[in-house]
């Protein structure tokens, strides 16, 4: 794996490979399709060819090539021959640039995009930092949990004085782990990421709906999320800790983790939970989210609340069918209805139960999981 090793005498960055060799880099991520200037140019940079004072406005597209992704350090700039006083003048106000955090700039005037975000949160933690929490999770696949909320979370040495600021939280710890690199950004393990971030969140099915998507996709083991638990700092794992015993027992959304909750006041014995349910002659029926055996009902979370599209509605209409011609009594619910008219699904469940107790139970194949 190559490391990436701090400027010898204000020089760039360079990365080490394993076989020892050093390339000059132009800052600290390399692009996804490598680096963004040509061979002689890097070298030009790696021995700091300063531009002439006064004619670096016509060498725009050489700082450009000295960005990342168009965010670069502010001691690049001046390194490539900017005045100080320059660099911050066109970050005011109505100015072509942007100073994202301290000391890096961006050289565009616009929103900063989240791929722009993550290299000025790296530039700020400086060598050795690792994005983790929600990026991180996102960029290995992880598909559900909450969105859209901007923060950039990164990992440095506990040595290392840097500090919250902005769009970027910063957590510094003795447990830094080897990276994994995707599209030249460095991030933590899909499970430490993942803890991380849980230990941000303050919704349970937030976190229900976090940790239990890398666990269905196999990204990473549910052991792996109870050892990182049990290795990280103590602050903000009461909920998670709770949540994973949940995922664990096959808890795969928030909906139902409510489901949980509130089947618990209903009196009725213990579902299976995600059962699989087929005819005699293993014909697929379907995976409820709570499996009643002994009377053969079935409740599940209706999906077609928050997927609205004309092929989801008619997977859901064609199992509710697939569910009556096999004679078992179908309960579907809504997670909005779940917490806002508890008492109402609550009665129904109760009622339906009754219903199925006193009818014969058809003959089914059913997995408990």
């Amino acid at each position: 794996m190559n490391r990436l090793r701090e400027p010898q005498h204000g020089g760039f960055p360079s990365v080490q490979s394993q076989d020892g060799h050093h390339a000059a880099i132009e800052e600290r991520l390399p692009t996804p399709n490598g680096f963004s200037q040509t061979p002689s140019q890097r070298h030009r940079f790696a021995h700091h060819v300063p531009m002439r004072r006064g004619r670096w406005a016509d060498d725009l597209d050489i700082i450009r090539a000295a960005s990342n992704k168009g965010v670069i350090r502010a001691r690049t700039l001046a390194e490539l021959g900017i005045a100080e006083s320059t660099i911050y003048a066109r970050c005011r106000d109505g100015g072509p640039w942007r100073r994202l955090l301290p000391g890096i700039i961006l050289l565009t005037n616009g929103v900063p995009t989240i791929d722009q975000k993550v290299v000025a949160a790296l530039l700020l933690g400086g060598p050795d930092a690792i994005v983790t929490g929600l990026e991180a999770c996102r960029r290995h696949g992880v598909r559900r949990g909450p969105r859209g909320i901007g923060e950039i979370q990164i990992l440095v040495p506990h040595t290392r004085q840097v500090r919250t600021i902005g769009f970027v939280h910063v957590e510094r710890t003795s447990r830094l782990p080897v990276p994994i690199v995707r599209d030249g950004v460095p991030l933590a393990p899909v499970a430490r990421a993942s803890i991380d971030a849980a230990r941000r969140l303050r919704r349970r099915g937030d976190i229900a709906e976090l940790l239990s998507d890398p666990v269905q996709q196999r990204l990473c083991t549910i052991a792996a999320l109870d050892a990182e638990l049990n290795e990280c700092s103590r602050r903000g794992t009461a909920t998670p800790r709770n949540v994973l015993a949940g995922v664990a027992a096959g808890v795969r959304s928030a909906a139902e983790l409510d489901a949980r909750a509130l089947w618990a006041s209903t009196g009725l014995p213990e579902p299976w939970w995600n059962a699989r349910v087929c005819t005699l002659d293993g014909k697929l029926i379907g995976y409820p989210d709570a499996w009643f055996d002994e009377v053969a009902m079935a409740w599940e979370i209706d999906s077609t609340e928050w997927h609205l599209s004309p092929p989801d509605h008619n997977r859901t209409v064609a199992k509710a069918a697939a569910y009556a011609a096999a004679g078992i009594i179908h309960v579907p619910s809504q997670p909005s209805t779940m917490r806002l008219e508890r008492q109402l699904v609550r009665q129904t469940l109760i009622s339906a139960h009754a219903h199925a107790a006193n009818r014969p139970r058809p003959a089914l194949l059913v997995t408990r999981r």
